[in-house]
């Protein structure tokens, strides 16, 4: 999956997140990450966003989450959203068969 334009999906509202994504000037994938919880949960939050990342064969991505508690099946649908989005995907999405 290529990346055309900057995209944005979720909130800040309580268990949720806010997921930025825009194309990279390298082709190496990067995940930024603040959360509230990241002391208990960082290192899962960045292996799911890699997850969906290599799932969607997407590279030169830079990705920013913004987490207020969001659940693992949440994370997944608002990176995958944010990606379909980048890349100018608006129709036909297969949901969840890629993932």
């Amino acid at each position: 999956m290529k990346l055309l334009q900057a995209s944005m999906a979720g909130t800040l509202e309580s268990s949720d997140a806010l997921v930025t994504v825009e194309p990279a000037k390298a082709e190496e994938n990067e995940v930024e990450i603040d959360s509230s919880v990241y002391a208990q949960f960082g290192e899962q939050i960045r292996q799911t966003a890699y997850d969906v990342l290599t799932k969607l064969a997407v590279s030169g991505a830079k990705v920013h989450i913004q987490d207020k508690g969001a659940l693992d099946c949440t994370l997944r649908a608002r990176i995958e959203t944010a990606l379909y989005r980048a890349s100018g995907q608006t129709e036909n999405l297969p949901w969840g068969t890629e993932l």
